[in-house]
């Protein structure tokens, strides 16, 4: 069956990239079918994993059943695509019917029930397996506990956890050794990253998982673009947590369109002043350092040439609201209320002739206009852990979906007797596996400066299967899963925010995947 695999995913990589060429051969018109061109992302999403899942699959025969359920997964959506809509991507209607043999076995409910309890080996080496388990027993035993009340009352993250986090060295895993991290050039740099950001958010997505995003993102873009006074002095404290960070880029009319940005930084003796407002500037409050991208040109023509990177320092501020006045400037944030990604609260900050020194734009001189490309640039890495995030999210709830399934019991049978809900949790088993397996595989590609693409490729694709997957675990928890006592229900809310923040699903697809694949 593996070989009948290769071959499948061949033939329907070769039937992708057709369609591909005759987009491109339609013109800047083809640009504008963007339900088109939407699918056409997602699709080069889910082939690029079946590249990982035959990879996967060759491991074991557990591995291989969890590889056909994806694979199996992926090419009927696939064909599902081509027989709908193939004069539009320029494939054969019966293009794909040399795969309806794999497919049928694939699709197979008892085929797929059978994976319901087994959800494979990561296959970590010791090194990478022993960072695996200690962020798994720091969420078990610290972030678990505490992280339902978090959510429920909207609470600060406890300070223990924020200086367990830098004790465990996690603000420092991708930040090279001669700056304080405990990067050393090798492959495994991101990984580690990318296998602690996942345990951490299996705990909580908004305690845990996401407290070294945000460091992730401004040490990408210092790396890329600051000076070296500038990593000496930001990159130490941001590996050992004694500077927090939030990221500000989003503005109240401008969320994925950056180019058109308006908050401004206008020069003035010695810096900038800087004026405007920004939005879902998550963990502002107890930052100490916020990476603001402002316009330092305000000449419309130039676009998003005239947008610069600025540091900006603030007091670490605890609760929902803070206020600071420096030389006649003021600085205001107020935490916006969410469904949930409770805990680092996302707040619309207000500047006011606020005060920022030469020494805190990115990059100084060099860095003027730069500032997309370096916020870019920090983004890629964004996206990789917001898969991780993902990975972590589906996990607890596949975990939970298994446990509840056992106990509970309806007509007289436990719920993991039933094919349906085995056929959900074989899913599940196989979307979080090829997810977590491709997420490795795209870290590995980033820590050699490549896989920028494959990174956008896995937040699109990984984000959607995590709402799935919860969504279907709080189903299996029936009525219960909508209670908010029941854990499943955080980790479903949670879940429908990944494919927003980190770039929008829709702008992300139209505008980075569909056009480098179209380029």
């Amino acid at each position: 069956m593996l070989q009948q695999a290769r071959e499948a995913v061949a033939l329907a990589q070769d039937l992708f990239a057709q369609a591909v060429a005759h987009i491109q051969a339609d013109g800047p018109d083809s640009q504008l079918d963007q339900a088109r061109l939407y699918q056409l992302s997602h699709t080069a999403a889910s082939l690029a994993m079946c590249e990982t899942a035959l990879e996967y699959g060759s491991k074991g025969t557990t591995e291989e059943r969890l590889a056909h359920i994806f694979i199996g997964k992926a090419l009927h959506e696939f064909a599902a695509i081509v027989w709908a809509a193939h004069e539009r991507w320029g494939i054969s209607g019966d293009a794909l019917d040399g795969v309806r043999g794999y497919c049928s076995t694939t699709t197979q409910g008892d085929f797929i029930a059978e994976a319901a309890n087994r959800p494979g080996p990561g296959h970590l080496g010791a090194d990478l397996t022993m960072v695996a388990e200690i962020f798994r027993r720091f969420a078990d035993e610290q972030i678990m506990p505490v992280a339902e009340a978090i959510h429920r009352h909207d609470d600060d993250i406890p300070q223990d956890l924020i200086d367990g986090v830098a004790a465990l060295g996690c603000f420092g895993l991708s930040i090279n050794q001669q700056y304080g991290g405990s990067a050393s050039g090798g492959e495994d740099d991101y990984l580690a990253m990318v296998i602690a950001t996942e345990e951490l958010s299996r705990g909580s997505l908004g305690a845990g998982g996401s407290l070294i995003t945000r460091p992730e993102i401004l040490a990408r873009a210092l790396e890329a673009g600051g000076t070296d006074a500038q990593k000496t002095k930001w990159l130490p404290k941001l590996a050992s947590g004694e500077s927090l960070c939030a990221v500000a880029v989003t503005e109240p009319d401008f969320g994925s369109d950056v180019a058109s940005l308006s908050v401004t930084a206008t020069p003035t003796v010695g810096g900038w002043l800087l004026n405007g407002t920004k939005t879902w500037c998550t963990f502002a409050g107890r930052a100490t350092v916020l990476m603001v991208l402002a316009r330092t040109n305000n000449d419309a023509s130039v676009g998003h040439r005239g947008l610069s990177l600025l540091l900006v320092e603030k007091p670490a501020d605890l609760g929902h609201t803070f206020h600071h006045e420096l030389d006649g400037g003021t600085m205001g944030g107020r935490a916006i209320l969410t469904l949930g990604y409770r805990g680092m609260h996302s707040f619309e900050v207000v500047f006011d002739n606020w005060f920022v020194p030469d020494a805190n734009l990115v990059g100084e001189g060099a860095g003027l206009g730069r500032g997309f490309y370096l916020q870019m640039t920090g983004f890629e890495n964004g996206r990789l852990q917001t898969a991780a995030r993902s990975v972590g999210v589906m996990q607890r709830a596949y975990e939970l979906a298994v446990i509840y399934a056992a106990d509970r019991q309806v007509f007289g049978s436990s719920l993991d007797t039933y094919q349906l809900t085995n056929v959900k949790l074989g899913t599940m088993a196989a979307l979080i596996q090829i997810s977590r397996q491709f997420s490795y595989r795209v870290a590995r590609q980033m820590a050699t400066g490549e896989g920028a693409a494959d990174a956008a490729m896995a937040k699109a694709f990984v984000c959607k299967a995590a709402e799935w997957v919860a969504r279907e675990a709080m189903q299996i928890h029936g009525g219960y899963g909508y209670a908010e006592e029941y854990e499943v229900s955080r980790l479903y809310v949670d879940a429908r925010v990944l494919s927003i923040f980190e770039g929008a699903d829709e702008v992300l697809c139209l505008k980075l995947i569909a056009r480098r694949l179209l380029a």
